[in-house]
């Protein structure tokens, strides 16, 4: 196995309904996750405030 070159030290807090915070050690503020769009409509769900999903995230992350 290769040298490990990086350890990512973080939490997820759930807020309130579908909404989520995630708090990465090293960095300031708080990176939120939730539903939006078709994802919101499938579960059938009204959230207070759309945040991009994990999908998203994940997305964006790879497409980088």
């Amino acid at each position: 196995m290769g040298k490990l070159v990086h350890t990512c030290f973080s939490r997820i807090e759930r807020e309130e309904g579908p909404t989520r915070k995630a708090i990465i050690k090293g960095f300031p503020g708080e990176v939120y996750y939730g539903v939006h769009g078709g994802i919101k409509d499938f579960y059938k769900v009204e959230p207070k405030e759309e945040h991009p999903a994990t999908l998203d995230h994940m997305i964006t992350a790879i497409a980088a």
